[in-house]
């Protein structure tokens, strides 16, 4: 069994007192909510914080609300909270979906949103012990110069790996974030950097709040994941989109984005072009097309332990189920 190294742990009761410890300690401090995914890593020698603080106790960021034509949900929610709530089924459909694929049971009782938005990128040359990285020279992303990935390249491409983030950049999705200098909104799309080993925008002296996901009639969603066990692993390839029907029932809007590849989702704008102002007898021909959008911008890397080419190919059968359903509900 592998133990945790020392810290100091911190047990704020307040969001303000959150923001004081963050600008005091900075980056020697680490927040830790469920603690699903920062723990591993902390045994694995992968973060070493001299100080934890826990959210334990700030009830403040929990809970799920309607507010000014946005679904509201506070980043110490759980994951399982969220994909079991009827409000958020009923207006995003795909992030509860997303939400409800994470890890295990277990994991969803305890991993919270804030967690899952600001998940540290994957890549089987990092999520491994010391040892064994030690016995492979290290990596670019921790204690190395190489990128075992791309040999000659400058940046980690370690993959990203949280459920939450397509889902949010489809749905427009706003995460919100405090520090000692104030509060910010961050849209989804800018929340996440193609840099593998600080994937968000988000300062080490910031908190992320909550989310809020705007509403609009005549939406749906959805979210497919590609996984070896259906269990508990992270996702080999992971597909969100949206469907934006106008008064007549054609789509007006369709968006769709492809994850777990390299350090960012990215968006297959093709794809959306090709569902634009489609119904009826047109619409399985078009998501055929689509489907085929996606296949050709998804080039997988050899960052996860799975086949590229098989992630590439399940591609276009993950769109199809993905825009099928969301094009029927």
């Amino acid at each position: 069994m592998l133990p945790l190294p020392i810290f100091q742990h911190h047990a704020p009761r307040t969001l303000e007192e959150v923001v004081a410890l963050l600008g005091t300690h900075g980056a020697d401090a680490r927040l830790i909510a469920g603690g699903t995914d920062l723990l591993p890593n902390m045994k694995h020698g992968l973060v070493e914080p001299e100080h934890l603080i826990s959210l334990a106790a700030v009830d403040e960021l929990r809970g799920i609300a309607i507010t000014d034509d946005h679904l509201v949900v506070g980043a110490m929610t759980t994951l399982d909270v969220i994909a079991g709530d009827a409000r958020v089924r009923e207006h995003a459909a795909g992030f509860a979906e997303a939400c409800g694929l994470v890890g295990g049971p277990h994991h969803r009782r305890m991993g919270t949103l804030g967690g899952n938005v600001c998940l540290d990128t994957r890549c089987v040359y990092y999520n491994q012990t010391y040892f064994w990285r030690q016995s492979l020279g290290f990596c670019l992303k921790k204690d190395g110069t190489q990128c075992h990935v791309v040999s000659s390249g400058k940046n980690c491409v370690a993959a990203a790996s949280n459920d939450s983030a397509s889902t949010l950049m489809v749905l427009g999705g706003i995460i919100e974030l405090r520090g000692p200098k104030g509060a910010r909104s961050v849209a989804a799309d800018d929340f996440y950097t193609p840099d593998g080993i600080y994937n968000t925008v988000k300062g080490r002296d910031e908190i992320v709040t909550g989310v809020r996901i705007p509403l609009r009639k005549g939406r749906s969603s959805a979210y497919e994941k590609l996984r070896r066990r259906a269990s508990i692993d992270y996702p080999a390839l992971s597909v969100a989109v949206r469907i934006d029907r106008d008064a007549e029932g054609a789509i007006e809007d369709a968006d769709l984005v492809v994850s777990a590849l390299a350090s960012r989702p990215k968006r297959i704008k093709a794809a959306g072009r090709h569902l634009r102002g489609v119904d009826g007898d047109a619409l399985p021909g078009a998501i055929q097309a689509a489907a085929e959008a996606a296949y050709k911008g998804s080039k997988p890397l050899t960052n996860i332990d799975q086949d590229p080419e098989w992630r590439r190919e399940m591609a276009r059968v993950l769109v199809r189920k993905a825009l099928t359903r969301a094009t029927t509900s």
